[in-house]
């Protein structure tokens, strides 16, 4: 009754037992949205007859006097009470067509749309979702929540099917907080898509988010209490990509040779597409695979094939940088320092020039090619891959000290002996005043060698100097 009534029902289907509640609604926006959701239609403004919080329950047509209930008169605060302002909501009242699905990219064409998700007049409507006359699952719902099946029949989201989001199935240790409030299952991949997304009243209304602050979307599993590595405590660390600094700054449609300064989880990671995958230097591994890049040659590549095109971000053709050592001529485009036609650089985007490199540490030869991540990472034994936080400048996983002066160590350089030998750089086999200055004269290995590359650029401003 608090739907329907026999008689002195509104003059439209389905003998509707309630007036509207004459609200004017907020739909639901983002940047990266294809449909065009109105004000509510059809189905969804009469399920807003209650659903939005403005009418009391008790008050239907069929009744001279408004029902009373003993705890509450309207909706009560909380999941079912949408309120007039959806822009936190699954978007509704818009068309669902052949169309929108092309324009997405990502959405099943509707003439593929399983039989139990509705349209009305080939428009998404809650009824979509919601079957209001059977419970066979929690919520009301069409399909079981459980692995995002409801989600599934209509989202089709590049690389999920081999997500770890998708298939894993780490469970939550019970260690506050707990990641999943509001369903009742016990992995990730049986949450799926709700690891960080509410369909109703979501923390952060643009896509849908959980929470607002963006890093909490992945830092509530990847805190050690769900996924095996502990990511936050990493980024609490002195030297970080500090994803806790930005918010609402970045967006998924930006630019991806970053010109404002900032970072987030996503910029490096693709939620939707990560996975467990090792791979060779200097082709992008699992965790990485999905996200746009800028490649060797300065074009934007999305996908990117190999790690440093993500690097390549923020750290080449744009203001965002900085030198940390002071240089007669400096060179801050790590794009340029790593180019393969330079007189001298680190292996990461080819093979070296240099065909004698008696310190290299097995398996190291002269064809190794290294990632950017094997100098930039987490410090300490069994710390997460990636360079998220370490106790080290420039998010270095070892020591590298970069100032002359300094008595030395192994320790103290322990960064370069990662790759190479100590004992044969102190021998002199590849320079044979190596050890006089690093020992004798406490020369750091910074102020002889550039750790990216010296630039053609550079190397052509020298000459012209000299």
């Amino acid at each position: 009754m608090f739907c329907h009534t026999a008689h002195n029902s509104k003059p439209s289907s389905p003998l509707w037992n309630r007036n509207d509640a004459g609200s004017i609604y907020t739909p639901y926006s983002s940047s990266t949205l294809k449909a065009l959701p109105g004000q509510p239609s059809g189905s969804s403004i009469l399920c807003l007859s209650c659903h939005d919080g403005t009418v009391a329950l008790g008050s239907v047509l069929s009744s001279s006097s408004i029902i009373s209930f003993a705890n509450t008169v309207n909706m009560p605060a909380g999941p079912s009470n949408l309120s007039t302002d959806l822009r936190n909501d699954h978007p509704v009242s818009f068309v669902y067509d052949a169309a929108l699905t092309t324009a997405n990219g990502q959405l099943i064409n509707p003439a593929g749309l399983p039989s139990e998700i509705k349209l009305e007049n080939d428009q998404l409507q809650c009824t979509s979702c919601h079957d209001p006359h059977k419970n066979l699952y929690t919520d009301f719902l069409v399909a079981s929540s459980q692995y995002s099946n409801l989600c599934n029949a209509c989202h089709q989201q590049t690389s999920w099917a081999t997500s770890s989001h998708n298939t894993s199935t780490r469970t939550w240790n019970n260690i506050s907080p707990n990641p999943w409030t509001t369903t009742p299952w016990t992995t990730v991949a049986e949450n799926a898509c709700e690891n960080c997304h509410s369909p109703h009243n979501a923390g952060e209304p643009k896509r849908l988010l959980k929470y607002q602050t963006e890093e909490d979307n992945c830092l509530v599993c990847h805190n050690g209490n769900v996924a095996t590595k502990n990511i936050q405590a990493e980024l609490t660390k002195t030297y970080k990509h500090n994803v806790f600094g930005y918010t609402g700054t970045h967006d998924p449609t930006e630019a991806t040779a970053v010109s404002t300064r900032h970072v987030e989880c996503v910029d490096c990671h693709n939620p939707h597409a990560a996975k467990a995958l090792s791979a060779v230097a200097p082709a992008v591994r699992g965790p990485n695979v999905g996200v746009a890049g800028i490649n060797q040659s300065g074009i934007v590549v999305k996908p990117v094939a190999y790690e440093y095109e993500i690097c390549y971000r923020c750290h080449s053709d744009n203001p965002v940088n900085s030198s940390t050592t002071p240089r007669i001529l400096i060179q801050n485009n790590v794009r340029m320092e790593f180019a393969t036609s330079n007189p001298s650089y680190h292996p990461v985007a080819g093979i070296g020039v240099n065909t004698s490199v008696p310190s290299l540490i097995s398996p190291l030869t002269v064809n190794s090619v290294i990632y950017c991540t094997d100098c930039h990472a987490s410090n300490g034994a069994g710390a997460p891959a990636g360079p998220h936080g370490s106790i080290y400048p420039q998010i270095l996983k070892a020591q590298y000290l970069l100032t002359d002066n300094t008595v030395y160590s192994v320790s103290n350089f322990q960064l370069c002996y990662s790759c190479h030998s100590s004992a044969s750089i102190m021998a002199n086999a590849s320079f044979k005043e190596h050890n006089k200055h690093i020992n004798d004269k406490r020369t750091s290995c910074n102020t002889c060698h550039d750790s990216h590359g010296i630039s053609s650029l550079q190397e052509m401003r020298q000459t012209i100097a000299i």
